[in-house]
């Protein structure tokens, strides 16, 4: 475990209690950035790598000042400049290829890539983004990262016996990442696997993969591990012995029917609580986001809740992100001022 989340606390926090406020990691990107692309990618179009860089810069400027005005005690930049959870990091580790675009819901395709042969460690993924974040926010930065169970499981397997080894191999990549990051200055990573929820069976491939991620990782270093909404029951308690300080788990969604499965069995790490349902494009008032963040009470103390949505925003409208965002934070503050005062019931 590390030292705690009190280093992130702002100078100027008035209260003295401090539920941390942060976002799991996508948000919706501004349409003009969306265009930006559609143009790089057009033949007909001058509009070269430069300008796209350009583009993603100042899209990362604006949602992470969009970040610091809701109020949020971390912030990422929405990750302007990733396509895909998957796609991303596929396209920038050696080994994976490419076959065409996969429908996965609604109208929305993700390009699935293929292990064709062994993966290795190639180019930097993301200390370019981390930096430039870290050099415009006046607060601490989140990297969110998607974990290698996700990586391996999303993708056609042509080069290893099992989706377990291709995983392991994986790990050791995302630990690779991980040490440049921390060298560049990064202190909060977050672990994204949301293909635990839809296979929890695998639990302990994912323990075993986080083992080799955070190894050599300095303890100062924050680690999270989000996983989306599914059967918490299969994998509560035993995900209690995976290696990471925080769990950010998507329970608003469910209305928080799962909640019970971890009062069962005393729940050790810190929790990220999505009190902000990522999925609805309705801004919950104050008032139900104070009550969401209780319910986070019934599980762990004040001083190891995290406050954060559901999952990544990106398919939000942006206004409507932004409100959940800045509502949250508002209610976050309110909450901890009625602790101070003493007017929450904690039994």
């Amino acid at each position: 475990m590390t030292e705690g989340r009190e280093r992130f606390r702002p100078p100027d926090h008035d209260n003295d209690h401090f539920l941390m406020t942060t976002v799991v990691g996508s948000y919706p990107k501004p349409k003009w950035l969306n265009r930006a692309k559609e143009l790089a990618e057009d033949g007909d179009h001058d509009f070269d790598d430069d300008r796209l860089e350009e583009a993603m810069d100042d899209a990362a400027r604006l949602i992470t000042d969009e970040h610091v005005r809701a109020g949020l005690d971390v912030v990422v930049d929405g990750e302007m400049r990733r396509n895909e959870m998957v796609e991303y990091f596929a396209d920038r580790i050696d080994g994976y290829g490419f076959n065409g675009p996969v429908k996965v819901w609604g109208h929305n395709y993700f390009d699935k890539p293929s292990v064709v042969e062994e993966v290795s460690y190639g180019e930097e993924w993301l200390v370019d983004e981390y930096e430039f974040t870290a050099g415009i926010a006046d607060r601490p930065v989140k990297v969110p990262i998607t974990g290698p169970y996700t990586l391996a499981s999303w993708s056609f397997n042509e080069a290893y016996d099992g989706d377990e080894q291709l995983a392991y191999e994986l790990a050791d990549l995302v630990n690779e990442e991980i040490v440049r990051l921390v060298d560049a200055g990064a202190q909060y990573i977050q672990i994204d696997e949301p293909a635990l929820a839809t296979t929890p069976d695998d639990h302990a491939i994912v323990g075993a993969c986080l083992d080799r991620i955070v190894d050599d990782i300095p303890e100062h270093v924050r680690v999270g591990l989000h996983v989306c909404y599914g059967d918490y029951f299969r994998i509560y308690p035993e995900i209690l012995e995976y290696p990471v300080d925080e769990f950010d788990l998507e329970l608003c969604n469910g209305q928080y029917e799962q909640l019970d499965v971890f009062t069962d069995h005393e729940f050790t790490a810190d929790l990220a609580l999505g009190v902000v349902d990522a999925h609805t494009a309705e801004v919950e008032s104050v008032e139900q986001i104070k009550a969401n963040i209780r319910r986070g009470f019934e599980v762990v103390p004040p001083e190891r809740l995290t406050v954060s949505p559901d999952c990544g925003l990106k398919l939000l409208p942006r206004d409507v992100a932004y409100g959940k965002m800045k509502n949250m934070v508002r209610a976050a503050r309110e909450v901890e001022a009625e602790l101070d005062a003493g007017e929450v019931d904690l039994d």
